[in-house]
């Protein structure tokens, strides 16, 4: 049992009156602290991380898409985006650099899935290509837009050497 003990100790001087000696008993005190420690830690809530589902292809085998439905998105450096629709030698709609804002890179996904569903009639492909200027903090930012604007269908690729070129054409590799 914990207990404070506060009597003088017997030197060979003898006292007069005789007191009580001062004894408070601390076990309450611990049990106390022990049920705060106790009840604090069952009720506090825990954060729990959330990860995004991201599809992997299973085979080697892939079916061509036409290039009038790929959107192509490019990483570049200074967190800049650059973006076209077809393919790098011939784009459909020209490489545009954007930023990850509301306004820039949402926008531009809006704007090109609208014009693939107008003119095709089927939902749009993305292909996101992170370059070796790119931070992950943009490929993270990319991810996010995919899922805000609803692409169900995008996939992360190894950036060629012709998206570098358009890169360092834009001044964003």
């Amino acid at each position: 049992m914990a207990e404070l003990n506060s009597s003088p100790e017997k030197s060979g001087i003898k006292t007069r009156s005789k007191k009580a000696a001062l004894k408070v008993d601390l076990t309450a005190m611990v049990d106390l602290a022990f049920l705060l420690i106790t009840f604090f830690m069952l009720t506090t809530t825990l954060s729990k991380p959330s990860a995004m589902d991201v599809a992997m292809p299973v085979g080697e085998e892939s079916e061509p898409v036409a290039q009038s439905r790929t959107m192509t998105i490019c990483l570049g450096k200074n967190n800049k985006a650059m973006y076209y629709l077809g393919l790098a030698d011939k784009p459909l709609i020209p490489a545009t650099v954007t930023n990850y804002s509301g306004s820039g890179l949402r926008k531009a996904i809006f704007d090109m899935s609208k014009h693939v569903q107008q003119t095709t009639g089927k939902s749009m492909l993305v292909i996101i290509k992170p370059a070796e200027t790119s931070v992950y903090g943009n490929l993270v930012n990319t991810l996010d837009e995919m899922k805000i604007t609803s692409t169900q269908q995008y996939a992360i690729a190894d950036i060629a050497p012709k998206d570098i070129s358009l890169l360092k054409a834009q001044q964003a590799y």
